[in-house]
């Protein structure tokens, strides 16, 4: 198979992410940026298999600026964050995961569940990021697929591996030419690089754990 396999998005992100979704930050918190926030772009942009230069043009930001944001050097303004949050796929927001009581040694490690980063996109799914960032070599999320929603009528491939378990509801699967109907408890695994593709045909949500190593967010 060739190496060169298109860049994709998550099948969830292909339509977009709502621009409303979370929003809401203090713009105090804007200004006053935690340094983590260069390695969360870095983790990002790395996921979506994107290179500084790409991320420059997207977002008319030197290369030389935005390597001294991933480093920590410098601090994105709030019209840099704008630009690069879009850029990436995702709101403004996902910088700035609720704060938690854990010593900061903890939060590399440990999510807890009001503190979950989540997306919701034009598709009607939402994403959760169950992992604690993108910088490790595995990406676990809790997915909700509302009735009728699909990752697309095409199916598509990107490096690496995932696998999932459906905790509730039924999830319709493609992987090459073979379907298959995944109920509550049933688990599945493949690699990424075989074309695939799924939705939700039922109307009642669907609820997957779904982990993806490398991180394509």
């Amino acid at each position: 198979m060739s190496n060169d396999l298109p860049k994709v998005l998550r099948p969830s992100n292909v339509t977009g992410c709502l621009d409303d979704a979370g929003e809401r930050v203090n713009l105090r918190d804007v200004l006053d940026l935690d340094p983590r926030v260069g390695q969360e772009i870095r983790g990002l942009r790395k996921a979506r298999d994107t290179t500084i230069a790409e991320l420059g043009k997207a977002t008319g930001l030197s290369k030389g600026y935005l390597s001294q944001i991933e480093r920590g050097i410098s601090s994105p303004s709030v019209k840099a964050l704008h630009s690069i949050s879009r850029a990436l796929g995702v709101t403004i927001s996902w910088f700035f995961p609720p704060e938690t009581d854990d010593h900061e040694e903890l939060r590399d490690i440990v999510v807890r569940a009001h503190a979950r980063r989540t997306l919701s996109f034009e598709s009607g799914i939402t994403d959760e990021l169950l992992s604690p960032n993108l910088d490790k070599t595995i990406e676990l999320l809790r997915c909700t697929f509302p009735a009728g929603s699909e990752s697309g009528a095409e199916p598509y491939n990107h490096r690496g591996e995932e696998a999932g378990i459906v905790i509730s509801g039924r999830l319709d699967l493609w992987v090459d030419e073979q379907h298959m109907q995944l109920h509550e408890g049933d688990s599945f695994a493949f690699s990424s690089e075989r074309p695939h593709r799924y939705a939700n045909l039922t109307e009642r949500d669907t609820v997957v754990i779904w982990a993806i190593s490398p991180p394509t967010y």
